[in-house]
């Protein structure tokens, strides 16, 4: 579990070295990410960012495996917190709170599963994650 604020105005460089280092624990153990990354312009529910540094920010969270748990607007609309997770089922009962003190911001109320729950569904993810891409084009520039 851990925490993060990514500020506004945040160069490139910072942002990939935070999703290295964000990308390299979720491959190893079941991690929740909490904080504001300061992207308002990203509608999760149509997967579409307004600004480049967001579309690639989006784009990192899709090759990363990860869900974005909370769905509820914050601030005009915009979802400023995430709650990001690398397992189905990790984190539960999502809400938001009203505003603490003389902060902007709501406050995101949710459970840490000890386990992730075993989901029932039918639809199948595929995990690329191993996927030995050489051997892959090797293999297709094989066929007739």
């Amino acid at each position: 579990m851990g925490g993060c604020y990514r500020p506004p105005d945040q160069e490139d460089g910072a942002d990939e070295a935070l999703c290295r280092q964000i990308g390299a624990a979720s491959r190893s153990q079941a991690l929740v990410v909490m904080g504001d990354f300061n992207h308002p312009d990203i509608s999760w529910r149509d997967n579409i960012a307004g600004h480049k540094q967001s579309r690639r920010f989006l784009d990192w969270v899709d090759d990363n495996f990860l869900l974005q748990v909370i769905e509820e607007p914050m601030r005009r609309g915009a979802i400023l917190n995430f709650v990001l997770t690398n397992k189905e089922g990790l984190v539960g009962n999502a809400k938001l709170k009203s505003s603490h003190g003389c902060s902007d911001h709501e406050m995101e109320e949710f459970k840490i599963l000890r386990a992730a729950m075993k989901a029932h569904s039918k639809l199948t993810t595929l995990d690329f994650r191993r996927t030995d891409f050489g051997l892959s084009r090797d293999l297709r520039s094989r066929l007739p």
